[in-house]
């Protein structure tokens, strides 16, 4: 079974940064690159609309160790 080369992981929601890197290195992975997007929330306020940030997603590339 061929193994892809790169590869995207993402931070889940109740997971920490490190348990996300050690879950890539247990699938035989290395991150190369992090991403962050920020998650906003549509706020309307009568006739005004409001974008507040509520979160964010943190996506690591990496790349197969083989």
């Amino acid at each position: 079974m061929s193994k892809k080369k790169k590869m995207q992981f993402e931070v889940q929601e109740n997971e920490s940064i490190d348990a996300c890197l050690e879950r890539m290195k247990r699938q035989g992975y290395v991150p190369i690159r992090r991403t962050e997007k920020p998650i906003f929330h549509e706020v309307i306020n009568g006739k005004e609309t409001v974008y507040e940030p509520i979160g964010r997603q943190i996506v690591f590339e990496g790349v197969s160790i083989d």
